[in-house]
């Protein structure tokens, strides 16, 4: 369930207060959305913005997984290095993930726009199926709806794979 449908009374500036709390115990949040008929679910995080660092989010990947992937590499953002577009990145026990540049956040990072502003910056955590194959293969066997790719990946020149 939602938090808004918990809290039917709730305005929205009383979500924000909700989130901006989660950002002050934990230094981000993750917002999940929930598939439609015809759009995969996606999560993002809200709160690296403020610290300097490019908010992050995950499509096509159940909201439980997305959050888990998502909290993982934003621990890594806040004491590294982000990661940069066209990076590929075999997490451990996790997927081949490759780093996008998300070309307009604002269409798909409401509340973090909500908090921060039309301008920030996001990166895209595009990963690989079971078997290797990333969305814009033909191969590829994702969820219902697939895995959207919200930016234009990184020419094959200039990829690099890490570890």
């Amino acid at each position: 369930m939602c938090w808004q449908c918990d809290h039917p009374t709730a305005t929205p500036d009383d979500f924000l207060d909700y989130m901006r709390g989660l950002i002050t115990q934990y230094g981000w949040a993750v917002q999940g959305v929930e598939r439609d008929r015809i759009h995969p679910p996606w999560a993002y995080t809200v709160g690296l913005t403020p610290q300097g660092h490019p908010e992050l989010v995950v499509t096509g990947m159940p909201i439980p997984n997305a959050t888990s992937l998502l909290n993982n590499v934003a621990a890594h953002v806040l004491h590294a290095e982000a990661p940069r577009p066209g990076e590929q990145v075999q997490l451990r026990g996790g997927p081949l993930i490759e780093i996008v540049d998300v070309a307009v956040p604002d269409a798909h990072l409401y509340t973090a726009v909500d908090l921060y502003g039309r301008e920030l910056h996001a990166l895209q955590i595009v990963h690989a199926d079971d078997r290797g194959n990333w969305p814009w293969d033909r191969e590829y066997r994702g969820v219902r709806g697939g895995q959207p790719v919200l930016g234009v990946r990184v020419p094959k020149a200039r990829r690099r794979r890490i570890g």
